[in-house]
C-alpha cells in the first residue's frame, strides 16, 4: 500500500479536501485504485451532533455514518462508497484506547499519548486502508490522507506524531507528503510572498515531516523566482512546486495538477514511475469536456434555496453539488437565490419590511424552489409559506426530509381545513399530529440516534414522475437522516385529498416520497437524494426540479422511460451527443474553494 498525505498551514480553508481529491483524481486516472482518509482532530466522535454554522454540512454514508464533508467530495471526485472508518476523529481514537485500557488489554501499562494513542492512529489507518471502496474485490493502491486543520494546532499534535512515526515505518518510496499552503499576493507591492509557506514548511519540518511536494494556493501561476525561493528555503525540488491559482470552475483543479505534472512528481517519490508499474499517463478527457462545456453554458435556470443555514454556503454543499450536477445535465447555468426563511414570515414584514419583500421577490422570480433538510423549529413557518407559495402557483418544488415534512404540514392546513396540523417535532401537543417522532428514536441521546444510511424504497405508483426519473426502477437505494416521519394513520386521508405517497419503505409504513399528480413538479423526498449525486449520474430527483425549472421535464421523463437517461444535444457536441459529465463543486469565496466566483446571498447569482 502507497500513501499519501495532504497538509495544511498558514491559514485554514485553502481547499486541501479539494486539493486532496484532485490528487485523487489525476492517480486514478493513471490507473491506479485510490481510497481515501479524513483525519479531523476534534474531540467529537463524529460530525453528528455538530451545527452546519460550526462545520457545514454533515455527510451521510451508505453505512450510516455521520461524517465530515470532505468525505462527500471524494465520493464525488473518484465515484467511491466510503466507511463511517474512513473519518477518523480525535474522540474515536481516544474512545478505541480507553476502552481496550478498561478491558485490561495494555496489561497493567500507563495508557499514554505516546506510543498507545500514536500506534491506534497507524493501526486504524493500515486497516482502514485495506478496505476496499471502488465495488472490486482486493485493496486499493493508494491511500490519499487529508489531516484536518493546519500544521501547529495543538489538538493535530498526535495526529502529527503519529503520521512521523507512520511515514518511517513504512519507508522511503511507500509514504509521499503533500503540503498545501498560501502564497498571498501584496496590494501594495503586488509581488508573491514566500515567508508564510516558509514558516508552515519550517514548523512541519520541525514536528519530524518533511514535505515531497508542496500545493502552493494563489489568485496567480507562481513566478519562477518564487519557485526558486521556496525551492532554497523549504528543501523541495523546483519542479515539485505546484501552483492552484484560481481557475474558472472546479473540475479544472485535477487538469492543473495533471498539466503540472503533480502524478510524475507523486509516482516518482513512491516508486511507481518505473516500467513494471501499472501507473500511465493519465487520461482525463472527461474531465476536459465537463469543465468546457460547464464555461461555455449560457441559459440559466433559478433555483431559490429556503433554509435557515443560508449564511453559510458548506451548510447546504452537497445539495448546491446536486443542483450543479442536475443543472448541466440540462444545460442550465445554475443561479441560487439564497432566501432565508425566516425572512418569508409575517413578523418579519412587520420587524424588517425590506428584508422581506427582498425574500419575496427572490422567491417570485424563482424558476423553482427547493427546501433542504434540517432540524429545530426556527424558520419553519417562512419554509411552510414557500411550499404553499409553489404549490398555488405551480412553481416546480423539491422539499428534501424537513422540506417533504413541511409540505405535507402546509397540505393539511390549506387543502385539507386542518387548521392545526403540525409535527410533534415543533408542537408535541398538536391535535393534528402529520409528522411524529419515530419509535425507534432517542429522545435523550442526539449523537447516532436517527434512521441512518441507505435503505430501500419502492414505488408504489408507476406512473409517477419520480419513478420514470429513477429509469421506471421498482424500488431505489437512498441515504436517510431524520427522527421524524409522516404519520402513516393519516395516509388515506391525504391520498383522498389527493396528495399521492408514491414511495414507500418496505412495510409500507414509512412514507418516502411524495407527489402532487396534477401539479407541473411538486415532490417531497424523506430521503437525502444529495448525497449519491455524481457528475456523471446526477440525483434523479434533482434533474426533475432543474428540468422542470427550465421546460424540459416532458423530454427528460420520456428519455428516463426508453432508458436513455440523455440530455439535449450541447453546442460543443458539433452535432453529436456529449457526455454531459459534472463533478462536485460549486463556485465559493476564494479562501475556501480554489475559485474565484461566489454565490451571492441577494439574488445576484455568479456561478463558476
Amino acid at each position: 500500500m502507497k500513501y499519501v498525505l495532504v497538509t495544511g498551514g498558514v491559514v485554514s480553508g485553502l481547499g486541501k479536501g479539494v486539493t486532496a481529491s484532485s490528487i485523487g483524481v489525476v492517480l486514478k486516472a493513471c490507473g491506479l485504485r485510490i481510497t481515501s482518509i479524513k483525519i479531523d482532530p476534534y474531540l467529537n466522535t463524529d460530525a453528528g451532533t455538530m451545527s452546519p454554522f460550526e462545520h457545514g454540512e454533515v455527510f451521510v454514508l451508505d453505512d450510516g455514518g455521520e461524517v465530515d464533508l470532505d468525505l462527500g467530495n471524494y465520493e464525488r471526485f473518484l465515484d467511491i462508497k466510503l466507511t463511517r472508518d474512513n473519518n477518523i476523529t480525535t474522540g474515536k481514537i481516544y474512545q478505541s484506547v480507553i476502552d481496550k485500557e478498561r478491558k485490561g488489554e495494555y496489561l497493567g501499562k500507563t495508557v499514554q499519548v505516546v506510543p498507545h494513542i500514536t500506534n491506534a492512529i497507524q493501526e486504524w489507518i493500515e486497516r482502514v486502508a485495506m478496505i476496499p471502496v471502488d465495488g472490486k474485490d482486493g485493496p486499493a493502491d493508494v491511500c490519499v490522507i487529508e489531516l484536518g486543520g493546519t500544521i501547529g494546532d495543538i489538538e493535530s499534535m498526535p495526529f502529527i506524531e503519529a503520521l512521523g512515526q507512520f511515514s518511517y515505518r513504512v519507508g522511503p518510496g511507500n509514504f509521499c507528503l503533500v503540503h498545501v499552503s498560501l502564497v498571498p499576493v501584496m496590494n501594495v507591492v503586488g509581488e508573491q510572498k514566500t515567508k508564510p509557506t516558509q514558516h508552515s514548511v519550517r514548523g512541519l519540518r520541525g514536528l519530524g515531516l518533511t514535505p515531497n511536494i508542496l500545493a502552493c494556493r494563489s489568485t496567480k501561476e507562481l513566478e519562477d523566482n518564487v519557485k526558486e525561493k521556496l525551492s532554497q528555503f523549504c528543501h523541495v525540488p523546483a519542479a515539485n512546486i505546484l501552483t492552484l491559482y484560481d481557475v474558472s470552475n472546479i473540475w479544472r483543479i485535477p487538469l492543473l495538477l495533471r498539466d503540472q505534472k503533480a502524478h510524475e512528481a507523486i509516482l516518482k517519490v513512491l516508486n511507481l514511475d518505473r516500467a513494471e508499474s501499472i501507473a500511465r499517463e493519465p487520461k482525463l478527457d472527461e474531465w476536459v469536456a465537463r469543465a468546457t462545456i460547464f464555461d461555455a453554458l449560457q441559459d440559466t435556470v433559478r433555483i431559490a434555496m429556503v433554509g435557515k443555514y443560508t449564511g453559510l454556503s458548506d451548510s447546504y454543499l452537497s445539495v448546491l453539488k446536486a443542483l450543479l450536477h442536475a443543472s448541466v445535465d440540462c444545460h442550465r447555468k445554475l443561479v441560487v437565490d439564497w432566501v432565508a426563511s425566516t425572512d418569508l414570515e409575517d413578523s418579519t414584514a412587520i420587524e424588517a419590511p425590506d428584508a422581506y419583500k427582498s425574500a419575496w421577490d427572490l422567491l417570485k422570480g424563482a424558476d423553482g424552489i427547493l427546501v433542504p433538510g434540517g432540524f429545530g423549529d426556527r424558520g419553519v413557518q417562512g419554509k411552510i409559506l414557500a411550499a404553499k407559495y409553489a404549490r398555488e402557483k405551480n412553481v416546480p418544488y423539491l422539499g428534501i426530509c424537513l422540506g417533504m415534512q413541511i409540505a405535507v404540514v402546509e397540505f393539511a392546513r390549506h387543502v385539507m381545513n386542518l387548521t392545526d396540523a403540525n409535527s410533534t417535532e415543533f408542537d408535541s401537543n398538536t391535535k393534528t399530529p402529520c409528522v411524529i417522532f419515530m419509535p425507534e428514536g432517542s429522545k435523550t441521546h442526539m449523537g447516532a440516534t436517527m434512521r441512518l444510511g441507505s435503505r430501500r424504497t419502492f414505488f408504489k405508483v408507476a406512473d409517477c414522475k419520480s419513478a420514470k426519473l429513477y429509469g421506471n426502477a421498482t424500488y431505489v437505494d437512498e441515504r436517510h437522516r431524520h427522527r421524524y416521519e409522516v404519520n402513516p394513520d393519516m395516509v388515506p386521508d391525504f391520498e383522498n385529498a389527493g396528495l399521492q405517497f408514491v414511495g414507500k419503505d418496505d412495510t409500507g409504513r414509512r412514507m418516502e416520497i411524495i407527489e402532487i399528480p396534477s401539479h407541473k413538479y411538486f415532490v417531497g423526498a424523506q430521503f437525502h437524494p444529495e448525497f449519491k449525486s455524481r457528475p456523471s449520474k446526477p440525483s434523479p430527483l434533482f434533474v426533475g426540479l432543474v428540468a422542470a425549472a427550465s421546460g424540459q421535464l416532458d423530454r427528460v421523463l420520456q428519455d428516463r422511460c426508453n432508458g436513455h437517461a440523455v440530455p439535449a444535444k450541447h453546442p460543443l457536441s458539433n452535432g453529436s451527443y456529449t457526455p454531459t459529465v459534472h463533478q462536485n463543486g460549486h463556485p465559493k469565496k476564494l479562501a475556501n474553494g480554489l475559485s474565484n466566483g461566489t454565490y451571492y446571498a441577494n439574488g445576484n447569482g455568479v456561478h463558476a
